[in-house]
């Protein structure tokens, strides 16, 4: 792959984050398995499945982790806490 996909982590909110954590997650497929038919084929076995459903979204988490850890949790000195009762 010798396209920047990824020119940065940094973005400016949570919601532009998680869109990222999306992509990184989609990304990591489309290396792993390269062939837009393969994936076309594989896709019918997990879309129907909780267990991989689970999975995708355990996957998508970890790198919401990353992002948000590279954005300092959206530069928490900007965004005022809204605690546990909010």
């Amino acid at each position: 792959m010798t396209d920047a996909w990824l020119p940065s982590l940094i973005t400016e909110t949570p919601d532009e984050g998680f869109a990222l954590a999306v992509k990184l997650s989609r990304m990591a497929v489309k290396l792993a398995q390269p062939s837009d038919e393969v994936r076309a084929r594989l896709r019918s076995d997990y879309e129907h499945s909780a267990d991989s459903l689970i999975a995708i979204s355990q996957v998508v988490a970890a790198n919401f982790g990353t992002v948000a850890a590279a954005n300092d949790y959206w530069r928490e000195a900007r965004v005022p806490s809204r605690g546990l009762g909010a």
